[in-house]
């Protein structure tokens, strides 16, 4: 006597993953599940993007077996006891399952739900982005994943305390320079570890001399005056002595300049280097100056 299984969703019409299982049952063989009546209540299976997922007891027939899906393997528990094996399962897999078993007398039924979890995938982030001070920054992160993955903004620096932002979005408002830096993105769901991504928020803006000493030095003895500044872009640095610019190369003096400081050298001090000295500072933004004295001691 046969009878005939089906293992499919019955609530879609067109289905990429065609799980229609045909059981011939030879006469006086069972169809098995507890007190041979199957399970009214649907159970959910919880398995990540690409692993194996088993559905088990929930077939049940005889030796006769056959799937057209290479992705499907039926694995035998018993003779008479079988569960379903579907490999690197993907989301379209998700949903309910039923296993029918047609005898003479009734059909017997018992269902499974699939849940799919997927890992977080950012999709989306802003650019790298510069702006001047004051300002205003719009991020954007996106991810996806199953469950929702839970988005945060962390700014990675020394000042900054936990997150910043529990959103897709991070507004920024009249931004200072020391908001400046790397923003994280961090997308987790618990599915597997969260991922990660930054954006390099860059604030320019217009010099500001933090440093310049007067210095006393004997004539005839090396002399040193300092000017340091900061500012975004690195500020251009010129020396004035009175209204007159000194020249790189001067004879008996060095300019050195670096993106935060500039140097003014004399490598043999005379009476006719004392006076006041002026250093500029500059970027497209602005400038600035600050003046010193170079005095005998």
């Amino acid at each position: 006597m046969g009878v005939g299984g089906c293992l499919a969703l019955p609530w879609r019409c067109l289905v990429v993953l065609c799980l229609r299982l045909l059981f011939l049952v030879p006469a006086g063989v069972p169809v098995r599940s507890g007190d041979a009546t199957f399970p009214k209540a649907m159970d959910n299976v919880t398995v990540r993007q690409g692993e194996s997922a088993t559905l088990s007891s929930i077939l049940y027939a005889g030796n006769d077996k056959w799937c057209l899906d290479p992705r499907v393997v039926l694995l035998a528990n018993t003779k008479t006891q079988y569960s379903i094996q579907i490999q690197d399962v993907d989301v379209y897999d998700e949903g309910p399952y039923t296993c029918s078993v047609q005898t003479d007398n009734h059909p017997k039924t018992s269902r499974v739900h699939l849940i799919v979890q997927v890992s977080p995938k950012i999709i989306e982030i802003s650019p790298d982005i510069s702006i001047n001070e004051g300002g205003n920054v719009s991020l954007t992160c996106l991810a996806t994943g199953r469950p929702d993955p839970t988005i945060t903004w962390r700014h990675i620096s020394p000042k900054a305390v936990g997150f910043i932002s529990e959103d897709e979005y991070l507004e920024i408002t009249g931004i200072t320079r020391e908001q400046s830096g790397e923003y994280e993105c961090s997308a987790s769901n618990d599915v597997s570890a969260p991922v990660v991504q930054r954006v390099k928020v860059t604030v320019n803006y217009p010099p500001y001399i933090s440093d310049a000493k007067s210095t006393g030095v004997p004539v005839g003895q090396k002399g040193i005056l300092l000017c340091e500044a900061s500012a975004v872009p690195s500020a251009d640095f010129q020396w004035y002595k009175d209204d007159k610019r000194l020249a790189e190369g001067q004879k008996g003096l060095k300019v050195e300049n670096k993106p935060f400081f500039s140097r003014l050298t004399f490598f043999n001090v005379s009476e006719q280097d004392y006076g006041n000295y002026t250093c500029v500072a500059s970027n497209q933004l602005g400038n600035t100056n600050a003046s010193m004295i170079l005095y005998g001691e």
